[in-house]
Parts: C-alpha cells; structure tokens; sequence
C-alpha cells in the first residue's frame, strides 16, 4: 500500500509540474492621444503595457512623436511603474493613421512609408536605428511593430528586417543593469496572405512574440451584412473560415511555436443597421453602420447602451463562437463580454499560448474585461499549484494513515460521515447568520443561502441573465418549489455599493404595495451582496417605449394603466407608507412589468425616508440619472418628494411620446424633450409630439390631458408643480381647469444653463454617442 502511494504521488507531480517558468503576457495598447489618463490605466492588472503610436518620416524613415504626444510618451513609464513596479512599457510604431485606417476598411494603401522603408538598406538601417533611440530617450523597455496588412512584396522584405533589427538591438552598447530591448509584432490572425506567408523562421529567431489582431473580420462599413468580428470558432454555412482558432492553426501549421503567440483581445465591438429587425441571424443584410459614424463602439460604450434599456435588456452570449450579441429595434451590435473574455483566456491557455494583448484598455468598462481575464487566467494558473500543494500532500497522508489503520477506524469514519451528511441536510435554504446584519432592519424578511442562488440561476449562468444596471447583473432563476425569482448580484465594478445594498433590502422590505417590486429575500454569505426579487416575465418599460417593434404591444389602454399603476405607487411612497420615501431614480427602466404589463417600480437603492413632519433634505453627493433630476438637486443636491414629481412628469411625456430624453427634436433638431413638448402643446401640435401609434378616442384619459399634467410635474419651482395626489386627481379628470404650465425646467429659451441637464444627460448616452464619432482618428 505504501509503495502505490509513493508511485501515486511521483505519477502526480509528474503530470502536473509546470513544464516552463515562462510569465504569462498580460498585455495591452494605450493610445497616447485618448482622451484617457495615463493615471487612471490599472497598471497592477497587466505585465506589458504598450504606448501607440510613433510614426515614420516619408523622407529620412526615422520616427517621430507627434508634439501632442510627446509628453504622454515621456511620462507613460513613470506613471504606469508607480501602481506596477514589475510593468515593462514598450512603444509601439504603425503605418500612419490614415492607411492604417484604409487597409483595416480593405481599401488599397501599398504606397505606405513602410513598405518604402522596407525595400532599401539604408532606409531599414535609418528606421532601426531611430527606433532604438526613441525607445532609449522615452525610457521605453520594447519595440512593438504594429503593421498587419503588408502586401506580398512588404512579406516577402519582412525577413531582412527583422534580421537586421534583431542584430541592431542585440549589438547596441550599454551598461549591464539596463536590459536588452523586447521586439514584438502584431500579425494578422492567418500567416498566409494570396500566395505569400509571413517569414516564420525569421519571426521565430528575432521576435519575443507575435500578438494576433484577432478582430475586426467583419465591419459594419465594409459589409453590407451582420457579421461576427471577433469569433473564436466559425460555422463554414456562414462566415466560412475566418475565425480566430482557423487563424492560429494556420499560424500552428506552418511552424510557429505557440509560446510565442499572443492572442489579440478587442475591447470593442460594432454595430450594425439592419434591413429586417425581424432578421437578426449573423449573415442578415445590413443598410450599414449603426449608432457611431463606422459602427465602432468601445465596451463602455456598449454597456452605456445596453444598461440605459434596464432590466430585462441583456446581450447573449453564444458559446458556438464564442461571441456577445445585443439587438434592439433595427440596431445589432457584435462584441466581445465578460463571458467571451474568460473563454478565450482558458482557450488561450489550453493552445499553450504565451498570453494576451488587449485593444485597447481605454475602451474597459471599470476593468470588467480586465478583472475576468485575470480571474481566468489565475483560476488556470492556479490549478497545478492547488494540486501539488494541497491535494497530493493531504491525499497521500490520508492514504498512508488509511492503509495502516483501515480495519480499525473504518467505522468510526462511517458514522462520522454520517453525522456530517445529516447536517448537510438539515436547512440549506436559509442562511442564518446573514440576518445579523440587516435583521433589525430587514422584518420578516427571509435570507437564502448561496448554494440554493447558484442552484436557481445555474450558478449564475449567461443563458440565465437578465440584464445589467448600475448595481450590477440580474439573473434569473427558479427556487426548489417553483418559484421564479430575479437576482441582483452587486458587481465588483458597481458604481453603486454597500449602501445602497443596505438601503434596498430596509426599504423594500418595510413597502407593500402592489405596484411596487416585492423583495423575495437577500444573501450576504462569503461577501456576496445578492437581492432576491419577484420575477417580471416582461422585463422593464423602455424596453417597449423605445424599440420600433415593441412598442407596437403597449397600446394606449395599456399605457393608461401603467401610467394608473406608477402614479399609485408614487402615491403610497408619498402619501399613504408610514413615513415619507423618495425614490429618487424614477424612470423607464426602474419600471417593471409583470406578464399582465402591470407596473412595479424597482431600485430602491438610492432612495431616502423622511418623517412625515419634514419636506425636503439637502446633499452634497449628487445621485440619480441625469435627465430626470430636477434643476434644484442638480445645482444645489435638494430633494424632496417634488424630485420624484419631477421624474414622473419626465417619464410621462416618454410614455406617451416613446421619445428619449437624450436625443434633439423639433424643425432644427434644437430642442430638448421637455422643450420639445412644451412648444407642441403651446402651439396646439401634440399630434407631432404623440407615438403615432397611440389612439385615445375611446378612453377617459387623453392625450392632451397628460402632456399638460407632465409639463406642470417638470416646471422650473418645486413649487409649481403640483403633487402626486393633484396628478392622480387631473389624470382622472377631477380637478378642471387643469392649470397653465409655465415653461418647463432647463429651457434655454430661458436662459439657463440647458447643459446642467441636456449637457449632463448626454454625457449618458450621446455624448458617449458622440465621443465615439468625434474619435475617429483614434484607433478602436
């Protein structure tokens, strides 16, 4: 028995001794024009971070930093080594902007100044040189080459100058505490272009590594179809064999080691127009580029998007290619998510790969991509350290005990299995000591263990989400007993946190009202913060409001009752609940529906109690979304329960119109929505202001009614506007005449400052928007 174990554990150790030391290459581009500072770059996250981009001189070759760029390459070593004193910086040199941009689109760029500078001695010897100097003087410990799309004669030249650059780097004088400069390439994902291949044996002797550019196979401005840009696996029926694995086999096949393959990671994704909404297959015919100029849209932008349609909205994650998708309306965007990420790390780790290079991290949101790489790749790294360190060393003590006093504690072993299985059994849906925390706070409200969450929603599955918010994922899931229930998992990068967390589970636990969201329940075990509502089988209200299709199934008895329904809740908040609540973050996606579009309003995590004695509070942490803060909150942090007045007469001028709060409308596309409203009503043109959809002729409540009643809720004074009960009363007719609206708040017409709120609210959504298409000088 002694000698199995002894064989066991050599056979172990054997199999799963790390066969290199080798680090594993977290990396990742950095534009030195972003509008991203160099001090917020996560550094502690990677191993290599490379500044872009030097370009070349069409006359001498040398390179040159542009003078807008030159203090960001001076400075970016010393800022990125101060949160990561083990980070080597490299410097990256491209075609130029704009045939490096033409060549990405497809278009010809052969004139380009490398692939002059390539055919000649001493424009390769100038271009080396100069390359060395510059990485010497901006303290840089690399050399990236970014040039992907060479054309057969740049292929076929490509040799010789690594050759020559490689010996350069390698005779250059200097002192022996400095290192020998890194040389990297970034390649395209397939080593065969027509007729010709990369230099593999030249690559292989003088490059540290090639990064993959694994991305970008299909574009929105150069398809008139919906395609996949990133995908790990292709399906030949529709995409043929342009895919990230196709590549790398390639890469594989004709030679090159895969220690020295980096695979390229896009934090981007694209979006497209579609022809048909109802078509949304990869493959369906496009009319073009969708929400930015090209289509290109950065991960944080992407989630911007995606988080302003609320609960309910959620990009799918397809594990046949290994790709993130989210549709609305006629807009279908391509990219890669969090669950995409982890799949091509353990891809990336299963091929043997030296690592990954990320494009670029200015485009993470709050390090989400960054955080599941690394999560992935220390699960993988871990692995065999877990297993030589704690598995064999307790197995092969337990067996060594086990083979010479089996016969003796075999029974005893068996009743204390027992006993422990027994306990096992005993309650594992609640989780008392979760209740410590919030159990004065939180009456009569049931704690759920973390396994019976994982259970519900299948260990918190893609297939299984809902949507994202600003607290975090939603998840759905079904307890034991049938009950369908929605999961909040407060996210690593939230921008929400404790607090909130503590407000919710107080609050919505003490509020009982039918349309309000019931919460189910909270775990707090092993430091998650999970809140267990009701589950809403039709998701939240701006999923119908805004999309071309779907609003099509909330006609106007069905608005009349959401409408009904919100200004009830608002209602019991204000007036009828033991103590004053305001909410503070009314709007379309905090409003949920269940399968009979009743509504319930959801999130109360920024919201406050008052005593019924008090009527407003002041603070100096401004919270909330801009667009449905009133002008008071946004200028001087007052509150009171004329905020959520003010929000509601926001969300209903949406309910009846379907139109964002974040977009220009009118003849010059000059006025905001509330403008927009108010100068429909006042020159009695509510028809152009309505959903076209809309038809009130056969209901109590009217159209005109409600544009007049949210134009009094959206007045400059909290004292005008009118207080929920009085809204309830004008809506159902009850108060006549309804009063005149003055013009409503944040009007530049009256000479306010419009970008406290406009200004403010498209920093939200257009300005990201815009921000996309204003950038289009800088790479994605």
């Amino acid at each position: 028995m002694v000698v199995f174990f002894i064989f066991f554990f050599t056979l172990f150790s054997c199999q799963f001794h790390p066969s290199t030391a080798q680090t594993w290459v977290k990396s990742g581009y950095w534009y030195a024009g972003s509008d991203f500072p160099i001090s917020d770059i996560n550094s502690a996250l990677f191993t290599h971070l490379i500044c872009g981009f030097a370009n070349v001189n069409s006359s001498t070759f040398e390179l040159s930093i542009s003078s807008n760029f030159h203090n960001n390459f001076s400075i970016f070593k010393t800022i990125v080594k101060s949160k990561n004193p083990s980070i080597i910086s490299l410097f990256s040199i491209w075609n130029g902007q704009p045939q490096t941009y033409r060549s990405i689109l497809g278009e010809k760029a052969n004139d380009s100044v490398l692939s002059s500078m390539i055919t000649q001695s001493w424009r390769r010897r100038s271009f080396i040189d100069s390359s060395i100097k510059t990485a010497r003087l901006y303290g840089f410990e690399g050399i990236d080459f970014f040039w992907v799309w060479l054309n057969s004669t740049d292929l076929s030249n490509l040799g010789v100058l690594l050759d020559e650059w490689r010996a350069a780097i390698a005779s250059e004088p200097r002192n022996h505490s400095v290192s020998q400069l890194i040389l990297t390439m970034a390649v395209r994902y397939s080593p065969s272009r027509e007729i010709v291949t990369y230099p593999i044996e030249s690559m292989k002797r003088n490059l540290d590594w090639a990064h993959i550019v694994a991305f970008d196979y299909h574009m929105p401005s150069r398809e008139n179809f919906t395609g996949n840009h990133a995908a790990l696996y292709s399906n030949s029926n529709k995409s043929g064999n342009i895919s990230t694995d196709f590549g790398i086999t390639q890469w594989f096949s004709q030679g090159f080691p895969a220690a020295k393959l980096v695979l390229g990671l896009p934090y981007h994704g694209y979006a497209w127009s579609l022809v048909n909404p109802s078509d949304i297959s990869v493959g369906a015919p496009a009319s073009g580029p969708a929400v930015t100029l090209d289509g290109s849209m950065g991960y944080r932008l992407i989630r911007s998007f995606i988080q302003n349609y609320g609960y309910g909205a959620q990009p799918v994650y397809n594990s046949t290619y290994v790709v993130n998708y989210f549709v609305v309306g006629s807009t279908w965007i391509n990219f890669d998510g969090v669950e995409t990420i982890k799949a091509k790390i353990s891809y990336a780790k299963e091929k043997r790969l030296l690592g990954y290079n990320v494009f670029q991290v200015t485009n993470d949101d709050n390090w989400a991509l960054s955080l599941a790489a690394q999560d992935r790749e220390d699960k993988e790294s871990n692995d065999h350290g877990i297993l030589l360190k704690v598995l064999l060393p307790i197995a092969s003590i337990i067996g060594l005990f086990a083979s010479i006093t089996y016969c003796y504690k075999s029974r005893v072993f068996k009743q204390r299995a027992n006993v422990l299985s027994n306990a096992r059994r005993s309650d594992p849906e609640k989780d008392s000591s979760a209740i410590l925390e919030f159990g004065s706070n939180a009456p009569n409200l049931p704690t759920f263990s973390l396994s019976t969450i994982q259970a519900a929603t299948n260990n918190f599955s893609s297939e299984n989400k809902l949507g994202e918010g600003g607290f975090g994922p939603v998840y759905k899931g079904k307890l034991r007993g049938g009950q369908e229930i929605a999961v909040k998992r407060l996210s690593a990068t939230s921008t929400q946190g404790h607090e909130e967390f503590k407000n919710e589970v107080s609050l919505t636990a003490r509020l009982q009202h039918v349309n309000l969201v019931r919460l189910v329940g909270f775990c707090t075990e092993q430091e998650e913060k999970l809140l267990i509502y009701e589950y809403m089988p039709n998701g939240s209200l701006n999923l119908y409001l805004f999309d071309p299709i779907r609003r099509y199934s909330l006609d106007w008895t069905k608005r009349v009752r959401i409408i009904e329904g919100i200004t009830q809740g608002l209602l019991y908040l204000q007036e009828y609940s033991n103590v004053t609540i305001i909410h503070r973050d009314i709007k379309a996606s905090n409003i949920l529906l269940d399968d009979e579009f009743n509504p319930k309003i959801a999130d109360f995590g920024m919201a406050r109690l008052f005593r019924k004695d008090v009527h407003e509070a002041n603070t100096r942490r401004i919270v909330g979304t801009y667009g449905y803060i009133p002008p008071e909150y946004a200028r001087k942090g007052i509150y009171s329960m004329k905020y959520d007045v003010y929000s509601f007469g926001v969300l209903l001028l949406q309910i009846i119109s379907g139109k964002r709060n974040t977009f220009y409308y009118g003849t010059n596309n000059n006025l905001n929505l509330l403008e927009y409203a108010y100068e429909s009503w006042k020159e009695d043109k509510g028809v152009e202001f309505f959903d076209e959809s809309l038809n009130d002729s056969s209901s109590p409540c009217k159209l005109m009614t409600c544009i007049q009643v949210a134009l009094l809720c959206v007045q400059e004074n909290p004292d005008d506007r009118p207080t929920m009960l009085e809204v309830f009363s004008m809506l159902k007719n009850d108060i006549n005449p309804i009063p005149i609206p003055k013009m409503p708040a944040f009007s530049k017409q009256k000479g306010e400052d419009a970008d406290v709120q406009t200004g403010s609210s498209s920093h939200q959504e257009i300005c990201s928007f815009n921000d996309s298409q204003i950038s289009q000088l800088e790479p994605r």
